[in-house]
């Protein structure tokens, strides 16, 4: 099992501020599964307008900082090093709970098929211990 800064993390997707959702990996088995998360603030770009006057995570920042996730775990694969992983579906993706700032956002994808273009994984997005989004994510390697 392996951890990951901010920095290792740029190393491996193309993501940058605004659109990097994720701060640390906390725990990484290559080309399985991982546990990352990302501490949301007030200063988030986005709770300008979603909503001013009770600032909410948008929902599907919520399935892509999990797809940021994922796509550390399948880029880590070594005949994917250096290659970037775009969505390739969104599948039965369930919300449950609002997520505001000052919440740790725990994102964890277990990768349940690789090919050789391709993974298919199980994301599911908790704070506090309880399970605030899930989906399954498509992704294609290019």
């Amino acid at each position: 099992m392996t951890s990951l800064s901010i920095t290792e993390i740029k190393e491996i997707i193309p993501h940058r501020y605004p659109m990097l959702l994720i701060d640390r990996v906390e725990e990484l088995v290559v080309g399985e599964r991982i546990i990352a998360k990302k501490n949301v603030t007030i200063n988030e770009p986005f709770f300008q307008g979603h909503f001013p006057h009770e600032p909410v995570m948008p929902g599907v920042l919520i399935i892509e900082a999990m797809a940021q996730a994922g796509a550390v775990a399948l880029l880590s694969i070594e005949e994917f090093k250096g290659k970037t992983a775009y969505f390739g579906g969104i599948d039965k993706a369930k919300f449950r709970k609002k997520v505001t700032p000052g919440d740790t956002l725990i994102l964890e994808v277990e990768l349940l098929k690789v090919k050789a273009n391709a993974g298919m994984g199980k994301g599911i997005a908790k704070v506090d211990g309880k399970k605030v989004a899930e989906a399954e994510l498509t992704f294609m390697i290019g």
